[in-house]
């Protein structure tokens, strides 16, 4: 295959790529994204193997015809709530294949460079299995605190920061004494001890973020993939992976800046440490109020006498699969005339647009559904906010209470309507182990139980 042809489809590729993001912007447009997207890569793999491959085709066939198969199984066995998880773990694949890329790049005898060619490329080479070792162990624990197999309460463990510092200085003291080193044997033992490292870091980095801070984590980690994949690109001499590389590191890293913001909350500031790190909030027994409850009948006694409703969706409504419930709800009141709404803030759920994508399975229509910048002026106005399985995202105590670990993070004040209705199973206190004080107030009632069996009950009754 002619260069001149590798470029030009490579060229191609880049822009499926670019006009996927593009397509991402807005759920109407998602879907030709997405397709975008994968006519991309489709380019990008057969432009790939048809350049590059000349031998060992049967031993490629098999591995993409397993990892092929491995993708199909999982798309086809992964619920919507365990999205989360699922991008999380193949964040830790792109790092982990970063992280052998290089290693196999750097040994092998095929591969030689001298003076400023032989420099560069070891940067490249160690810039990239840093940061792909970093994402790999990163993501592994953020997929472990997202599916509950580790605790997901913040480690910190004393001097935590000069911990990482220290860290962060041996990265870049082996990386002087890696780069030019003449000992082949040598400079592969220091990059065996920086790898060591990136990969404590990575562990001890996401394992000290805890709470609502977790969609930021998932961002970031998208972003260091990226990162990952571009240093692989320049590795290689291979501009397609430069280019996409950096498109999913910018756009992650973007992403990432975007929802601090809308928490209110330095990007350093997370990874330092992030929500959840402070003491816990008051207790229920030690705020002022007292629990007031409400049945399905007398709600839906409520509800056939209002004008405005908003929905507040949380992670409890995926956990307990109530996306379909809720729009079936959604449906019934505006047929009879209510003007309901769904409020969505940045980080609720487990990752950025965890909600959006749970309404839009469960086909609420996308002008129905607004951010939260877009609402809470509104609440005043409200007569009934239903809050399914949110708890961070509509607690006062973020505005409240300066010591409160959430301080300053912007809220859906729901609480500002004349009747809050909260779907919970308990009083448990959030993600970001803050108790809420908004479930004792005197215009809150609590509708204990599942969420999705409580919403039935609810469509019935209406």
């Amino acid at each position: 295959m002619s260069p001149s042809l590798i470029t030009t489809a490579y060229l191609a590729a880049a822009a499926l790529f670019i006009l996927a993001l593009g397509g991402l912007k807005t759920n109407l447009t998602a879907s030709r994204g997405n397709l975008f997207g994968i006519v991309g890569m489709a380019i990008a793999v057969i432009v790939t193997i048809a350049a590059f491959v000349t031998a060992n085709y049967a031993l490629l066939a098999g591995l993409m015809i397993a990892g092929g198969l491995i993708g199909f199984i999982l798309s086809r066995r992964v619920r919507m709530t365990q999205m989360p998880e699922l991008v999380a773990i193949l964040h830790s694949l792109v790092g982990l294949a970063a992280v052998l890329i290089g290693f196999a790049n750097y040994m092998d005898p095929a591969i030689s460079h001298t003076g400023i060619e032989k420099t560069i490329h070891e940067i490249e080479v160690y810039l990239g299995i840093a940061i792909g070792a970093l994402t790999f162990t990163g993501s592994v624990i953020a997929y472990g605190k997202l599916s509950a197999l580790i605790g997901g309460a913040p480690l910190l463990l004393p001097a935590r920061h000069w911990l990482n510092l220290a860290m962060f200085i041996g990265v870049v003291y082996i990386g002087i004494e890696f780069v030019g080193n003449p000992d082949h044997d040598q400079a592969v033992i220091w990059l065996l001890a920086m790898t060591a490292i990136a990969l404590l870091f990575g562990i001890h980095m996401v394992a000290a973020i805890g709470g609502a801070d977790m969609p930021v984590v998932i961002s970031m980690l998208n972003s260091y993939s990226g990162w990952a994949a571009a240093a692989t690109g320049f590795m290689l001499s291979n501009d397609l992976l430069i280019v996409t590389g950096a498109l999913v590191g910018s756009s992650g890293a973007i992403l990432s800046y975007i929802m601090c913001r809308a928490m209110n909350r330095q990007f350093l500031s997370v990874i330092a440490g992030g929500f959840g790190t402070g003491g816990s909030g008051p207790s229920a027994a030690a705020a002022e109020g007292e629990v007031q409850t409400i049945d399905v009948d007398e709600l839906a006694g409520r509800l056939n006498n209002v004008k405005e409703v908003m929905i507040v969706p949380g992670y409890g409504m995926a956990t307990a699969q109530a996306q379909h419930a809720v729009a079936e709800i959604a449906k019934t009141l505006i047929k009879k005339g209510v003007n309901v709404r769904f409020g969505i803030h940045p980080v609720a759920g487990r990752m950025p647009g965890h909600m959006n994508v749970l309404l839009a399975e469960a086909k609420v229509p996308y002008d129905i559904v607004f951010e939260m910048d877009e609402v809470n002026d509104d609440f005043p106005n409200v007569d009934v906010s239903i809050v399914v399985g949110a708890n961070d995202t509509v607690n006062p105590l973020a505005q409240e209470d300066a010591a409160s670990p959430i301080a300053g993070m912007p809220v859906l004040e729901v609480w500002k309507g004349e009747l809050v209705v909260v779907l919970k199973r308990g009083m448990a206190a959030g993600y970001a182990g803050v108790d809420n004080p908004l479930f004792l107030r005197d215009n809150t009632r609590m509708l204990f139980g599942d969420a999705r069996e409580s919403l039935e009950a609810l469509f019935k009754a209406l």
